[in-house]
């Protein structure tokens, strides 16, 4: 079995490669940058170099492939949905050309909402693509990173945790690598066909709040949740330099999903991931 694997050295994709590694599967690599990927994988894994924006060089390197592992790119200097629906187009071309029998799709909880959910729209668009081709799919509507916690490291060291999200309403917080786990599993497995959707939860709802007296608890300092207006976040990050079309992406996903009040997938057995925010912080953050 060919397992292709799409943006391998990220936050999921790396975890993915190792496991299916572990299950004894070469895998094949889709990297835009080939030389990102980390060094001690390459007698593992195979790897192919993909632009996911020239439909040409994503027909050729998932040709030959069984199954694959899609995340969406994200393009810097366009406006996401518009490079996320592109992206889309030409993964269900090379589904279609070279006969993919099963692809595991990294979606997100309010992409079923289809619109008005910001980059997420790019998502939908992308589950939308992939439906309408002879593969079984599955689309992972994963929670909320834990890793997206990354990015404020100055501010949660300070002692303060900024969002625009609603502070006390819960909302699922999932690990990557439980995220891997998952897909891994999917991959791996040739018994199930059709369109799938399964929600990826993390242990639990967490509200804002939740989160900065966990956060507190594990750094040994008080970490207090700001709440911010749309506006603010959207000043904030044009100071960043980010191009306009990238800000209004990112402000109208967090008004969007905050208007979500329960995932489309209900939690259960099978949407609960075991990695708990606390284990996860204290090695990634503490």
């Amino acid at each position: 079995m060919t397992i292709g694997v799409a943006t391998p050295y990220g936050h999921v994709g790396s975890h993915v490669l190792r496991l299916l590694a572990q299950a004894g599967e070469r895998a094949r690599a889709l990297a835009h940058d080939p030389e990102k990927l980390e060094a001690a994988a390459a007698e593992h894994v195979d790897v192919v170099r993909m632009d996911a924006w020239d439909e040409a060089s994503v027909v050729e390197a998932t040709r030959g492939l069984d199954a694959l592992y899609w995340v969406s790119p994200t393009a810097a200097e366009r406006d996401p949905i518009e490079a996320h629906a592109e992206a889309a187009g030409h993964l269900a071309t090379a589904v279609r050309a070279n006969g993919i029998d099963r692809v595991v799709f990294q979606s997100s909880g309010g992409a079923e909402q289809r619109h008005g959910v910001g980059e997420i729209d790019g998502l939908a668009a992308t589950e939308v693509a992939l439906d309408a081709t002879d593969a079984s799919v599955t689309h992972l509507r994963c929670g909320y990173f834990f890793t997206n916690l990354l990015m404020d490291l100055d501010s949660i060291g300070a002692g303060t945790l900024a969002t625009a999200m609603d502070l006390d309403r819960p909302m699922p917080w999932v690990a990557p690598a439980d995220i891997a786990a998952v897909a891994a599993a999917r991959l791996l497995s040739t018994s199930w066909r059709g369109r799938h959707v399964q929600g990826v939860h993390g242990p639990e709802d967490l509200s804002w709040r939740q989160v900065a007296e966990r956060l507190s608890a594990v750094l040994g300092h008080p970490v207090e949740p700001q709440q911010l207006t749309d506006d603010d976040v959207r000043a904030q990050l044009l100071g960043f330099g980010l191009p306009e079309a990238n800000v209004e992406a990112i402000v109208g996903m967090t008004a969007g999903t905050r208007e979500i009040v329960e995932p489309e997938i209900p939690r259960s057995y099978v949407t609960t991931t075991p990695t708990t925010l606390e284990g996860w912080a204290v090695t990634n953050l503490a």
